[in-house]
């Protein structure tokens, strides 16, 4: 049988959050969400996730070092992450930062799911 993937959504926008999951779990996604950014390592490895997608502007924290801190975590260092933002020029910052890739919102849910599973597959080589 083949397992589900694990896909953890940090965005502080609960109605985001809660859209992107139930988005993804029609696609046959597992899916978790946080409002909480500092919850994001403990989550990764509590529930085995296998990807995370990262909003960079979180209420208070910059999700480029929650980024990088999942990256300095030995433990999670090598679970992919896919960060997310509105703004124009936040993709490079979020590669810098350590992100597997980046998607502007707004953005399509079969674009999302392409690069997930893109993600995914070059994780796997």
């Amino acid at each position: 049988m083949e397992k589900t993937t694990k896909i953890l959504v940090v965005d502080d926008d609960s109605g985001i959050g809660e859209m992107l999951k139930t988005l993804l779990e029609f696609y046959g996604y597992e899916v978790m969400v946080t409002e909480k950014p500092l919850m994001a390592e403990e989550l990764i490895q509590k529930e085995n996730i296998d990807i995370v997608l990262l909003d960079m502007l979180i209420s208070g924290v910059d999700g480029t070092d929650v980024c990088a801190g999942i990256r300095r975590n030995h433990e999670i260092t090598e679970t992919p992450i896919l960060m997310m933002s509105a703004l124009h020029d936040a993709g490079p910052k979020c590669k810098d930062a350590g992100a597997n890739d980046f998607i502007a919102k707004p953005f399509e849910v079969e674009e999302l799911t392409e690069k997930i599973e893109e993600i995914l597959a070059s994780d796997k080589e």
